[in-house]
Parts: structure tokens; C-alpha cells; sequence
């Protein structure tokens, strides 16, 4: 469907209406009361949440890619039906194909309180099932208001059980990575880096970052919030459905290796991340489904 169609069919007036993003890639811009925002048709993927009188709670790299084939960097990606690199065969796309996917759009509607709300559905083709055997119906609810929730919902519509690793993997904008920290995470194991063989346990009230960080935080449901003191706020990173949180930095080093990044793209960046993977997969038997949710906010 083109942009028109879109709006057409799916518009409302002065809350929703969809355009020609970057790339040509269809975008559907988000007008309410508490924030505005944009979400992508292309990986049913948020890339700008900013509440009312406030800049945007979401990081976007200036040298995002915005094409078929190729993951945006920034914003709140969905990673399934793997997580990271698939576990057997490397030559698979990084975080699985459910960000390198156009999306339908399925309904859009406004609550009560005002809060817009826009349902996204993705099914298995032929594409697909060379890449991961398994029928499914995946869904992106994504509701925009005084806070952002974006729930991930996958349905086994096969006949055999099914198992898969997801993540709502949320960068967020910061003013300056060396001046912030991060709380709720107090008492948590976590691996330190993608391959690191032993758990160790923070200790300290508050996570600081001074390097590159790739943590993996597991038997954890604790909401996280970012103190960002130049900013002069704090967001709130809750989630459901999750027993693993990932923090990540690249850094300058990785920055200066990731094409889509600038070099000095770490310094304003940090990515606080609801996952299913390691020990914490989900296993769906036929016509069960289960959700992955994040909830984000600012004070």
C-alpha cells in the first residue's frame, strides 16, 4: 500500500497519518496529547518517541541505513526470532529477519486516555521458513501516550512446538554516556561481554559507563531507569514478559567498526534491552502465544 492508501484506510484525523520515510520506507507519524511519534512499516520499528515539551527519549544514528535488507540503527528495533547471531549458521542475518521485514498494519485506534495505538502483524512465507521452519504469526502493538509500550506477541499457528529468542532492543538518547547511570540493577548476574564464561554479580547501586559494555543481566524482571543529569531526567525502562536485560556501549573502537554508527556515536547513546535468549527462550506449543513488552517513560 502506498502512503495514501495507508492514511486512507488506517488514518485518523490529527492523530494518525502515514508518509514516505527515509528510504521510501512507510512511516506512520503519531500525534497525541503526551508525545508524538514515528514508526516504520520496515521492521514495525519505533524510531522517534518524544513526550510533549521534551526531546526525544530515542537514539537514532545519524548514518542509518534506511534500506530494504539493511537494519535501521536506533530507536526500538525488534530482534526474532533469534537473538544476536543465530546459534548454528552464522551466514543468517544478525538478530534474526523480523527487522529486515515490511509489516502490515492491522489496526490503528485511540484509547481513553488518548493514548494512540498501532498493531502491526508479520506471518511466515516462503522466506521465512527457509530461514526458520516454523509457522507463526508475529504482531507489534505499539501504543504511544504518556508513555511508549511496545509489546511483541508471537503465535505458534503450526503443528509442532516452536522455540525462539526475541528483544525489544531500545536505544536511548543521552546527552552524555559518561555522566549518566543506571539504576535497578543492584544484586543482578550478569555475563560480562557475548562470550564471557562465568556470571558475576553487581555490586554497586548504580551501573556507570566507562567502556565498552555488553551485558547480559539474566533472572531479572527489575525496571531499569537512566539518570541523565545534564538532560535533567530520568527514563523509565520497564518490561514484562522478560528475564533478561541486556545493557550495551559500543564505544569508540566498535563505533569506529559499525558503518551506521559515527565514530562518536557512543557518546550519546545507551541501549537498555528486553530480552528472550540464553537460558531464557520461549518455547510455544501449537496455538499458544506469548509477549515480550517495554515500557518507557520520562520524569
Amino acid at each position: 500500500m502506498t502512503p495514501i492508501e495507508l492514511s486512507t484506510r488506517y488514518g485518523i484525523p490529527r492523530r494518525v497519518h502515514f508518509i514516505g520515510g527515509n528510504g521510501d520506507l512507510p512511516v506512520a507519524l503519531i500525534t497525541t496529547p503526551h508525545a508524538t511519534a514515528e514508526i516504520s512499516l520496515y521492521g514495525a520499528h519505533v524510531l522517534r518517541y518524544q513526550p510533549t515539551g521534551e526531546n526525544d527519549l530515542l537514539w537514532m544514528s545519524s548514518q542509518s541505513l534506511f534500506e530494504v535488507g539493511k537494519p535501521i540503527r536506533g530507536g526500538v528495533p525488534v530482534c526474532f526470532p533469534w537473538f544476536g547471531p543465530h546459534p548454528t549458521d552464522p551466514a543468517k542475518p544478525m538478530h534474526g529477519f523480523a527487522r529486515l521485514r515490511m509489516w502490515d498494519v492491522v489496526e490503528t485506534s485511540v484509547a481513553a486516555d488518548q493514548a494512540v495505538r498501532i498493531h502491526l502483524g508479520l506471518q511466515d512465507d516462503t522466506e521465512t521458513m527457509s530461514l526458520w521452519p516454523h509457522p507463526f504469526r508475529a504482531e507489534m502493538i505499539i501504543s504511544v501516550g504518556a508513555k511508549l509500550t511496545v509489546t511483541f506477541k508471537c503465535t505458534n499457528t503450526g503443528d509442532k512446538p516452536l522455540e525462539y529468542g526475541a528483544a525489544l532492543h531500545s536505544y536511548f538518547a543521552v546527552e552524555d554516556i559518561e555522566r549518566i547511570s543506571i539504576r535497578g540493577l543492584r544484586g543482578g548476574k550478569f555475563y560480562d561481554g557475548p562470550n564471557a564464561p562465568t556470571v558475576t554479580e553487581q555490586v554497586d547501586e548504580l551501573l556507570w559507563i566507562r567502556k565498552e559494555e555488553n551485558r547480559r543481566y539474566i533472572g531479572t524482571t527489575a525496571e531499569c531507569t537512566i539518570e541523565d543529569p545534564v538532560a535533567e531526567r530520568t527514563l523509565h525502562v520497564g518490561k514484562r514478559g522478560s528475564r533478561v536485560t541486556v545493557v550495551w556501549n559500543p564505544w569508540e573502537q566498535t563505533s569506529k567498526n559499525l558503518p551506521d554508527v559515527p565514530d562518536d556515536g557512543y557518546k550519546t547513546m545507551v541501549c537498555v534491552e528486553a530480552v528472550n535468549a540464553y537460558d531464557d527462550l520461549v518455547r510455544l506449543d501449537p496455538n499458544m502465544s506469548a509477549e515480550l513488552e517495554a515500557i518507557i517513560s520520562s520524569v
